[in-house]
């Protein structure tokens, strides 16, 4: 941007960290009565992700803001159709690429037209799609009705990941295109389905233009972060930076300045009209939670270097495969790697900021393991040796 608009206030860190932290959930009372689905809405895009220690990413992020919710409730939530009566059930979220493969609320489909047409247009894939199987895919899917990948014929040619069939490719490619829209998953697999028979008629469109799209998304980025650089608004739906541009003047977002922050910023004005106050949540966080998904701002904000480490070789690790960030009192607290054995919650690795992060960090382990029905939780490594006894000694005070 050429010009910015002078700041509209100033932010402390710490004001711009509780707004942040208030705008994600983390703040006040949960909504409990709006359960996953409100906080689907409140966040605008869950990530989805394979890996699955205690659970799924898009489990652990409703898990972290409300609390012990049954798991089978929050898949339910995001695919189990609303009931409509005589008329067919309609879906409350849909799967699309967002920050990454996300699960969106339904009534954004429309906002999302400027990347299907975008997806149109490209003129290169990675995938060749041979003649013919793009619309014997569609013909089969309005036939049949929804199907998996491998309903329609397999999603692999090898038993490598990576080697789609032609199948799944053309699945993808219609997926990508808006054609076809994925408001299931069955066993972790897309079910696919034809839009204009599971998108709501009144969504089913692709008249807003690409920036009004773009005004939208922009728009809940900002509400979603509370405050954040043209950086944080463009990476949260991973749109460019000069789309961002092109429209945060007419998002609704007003420009503040933050101590500390090399980059002007922008939040949402609802944000600032009263100061963020109420109860803490304690949790472990999915890397994929959206308030940490973001590498540099999170060190922005609270000062914790985050890196996933699933795929850096085992050696070159150094806080562990699915370290969960531990947040308490409105901090990062710590980090702890877990994983299962039968019932019981085994923390691989621990990182604690010091000794008063002790409590905090058993109480997260001991929640989680109740949440995942495990009886106990053993600890098996602290970075800091001399802190692995108080915090086993937490453990064992502390009520299950």
């Amino acid at each position: 941007m050429t010009t910015l608009p002078r700041p509209i206030t100033e932010l402390s860190a710490d004001e711009a960290r509780r707004v942040v932290l208030r705008a994600q959930g983390f703040l006040g009372s949960p909504n409990r009565g709006a359960g996953v689905r409100g906080v689907l809405r409140r966040l605008g895009a869950v990530q989805l992700d394979t890996i699955s220690v205690l659970a799924r990413s898009h489990e652990l992020v409703p898990y972290a803001r409300l609390g012990a919710v049954g798991r089978k409730a929050v898949e339910d939530a995001y695919w189990k159709p609303r009931s409509a009566g005589a008329s067919p059930a309609r879906p409350h979220a849909f799967e699309y690429w967002s920050h990454a493969a996300c699960i969106l609320p339904i009534e954004e489909w429309p906002h999302f037209a400027f990347r299907r047409r975008a997806y149109r247009d490209r003129p290169h894939w990675h995938h060749e799609l041979p003649d013919g199987v793009y619309e014997q895919v569609i013909k089969q899917l309005r036939a049949e009705g929804p199907l998996t990948a491998t309903e329609l014929g397999g999603a692999k040619r090898t038993g490598e990941w990576w080697d789609w069939s032609a199948t799944k490719v053309a699945v993808e490619r219609a997926l990508m295109y808006g054609e076809v829209v994925c408001v299931e998953r069955r066993g972790w697999k897309r079910v696919y389905d034809l839009a204009e028979r599971a998108v709501p008629d009144a969504l089913l469109h692709d008249e807003l233009d690409d920036a009004e799209c773009l005004r939208r998304l922009v728009r809940l980025a900002g509400q979603a972060l509370g405050v954040g650089t043209r950086a944080d608004i463009a990476d949260y739906h991973r749109l460019k930076g000069e789309q961002v541009d092109a429209v945060i003047a007419d998002s609704g977002l007003v420009p503040v300045a933050v101590e500390g922050w090399s980059k002007p910023a922008w939040a949402d004005p609802a944000a600032l009209e009263t100061p963020p106050r109420g109860r803490h949540r304690t949790t472990l966080l999915s890397p994929f939670d959206s308030l940490v998904w973001e590498r540099a701002r999170t060190e922005r904000i609270f000062g914790f270097t985050h890196r996933l480490e699933a795929y850096v070789p085992r050696h070159k690790r150094v806080y562990g495969y699915f370290a969960m960030p531990v947040l308490a009192g409105g901090r990062l607290v710590g980090r702890v790697d877990p994983a299962r054995e039968g019932r019981t919650l085994v923390a691989r690795q621990v990182a604690l900021d010091g000794p008063k992060a002790v409590p905090a960090v058993a109480r997260a382990l001991l929640e989680a393991a109740s949440w995942v029905d495990c009886a106990d939780v053993r600890v098996e490594r602290v970075d800091a040796p001399e802190l692995r006894e108080p915090l086993t000694r937490e453990l064992a005070r502390l009520p299950a």
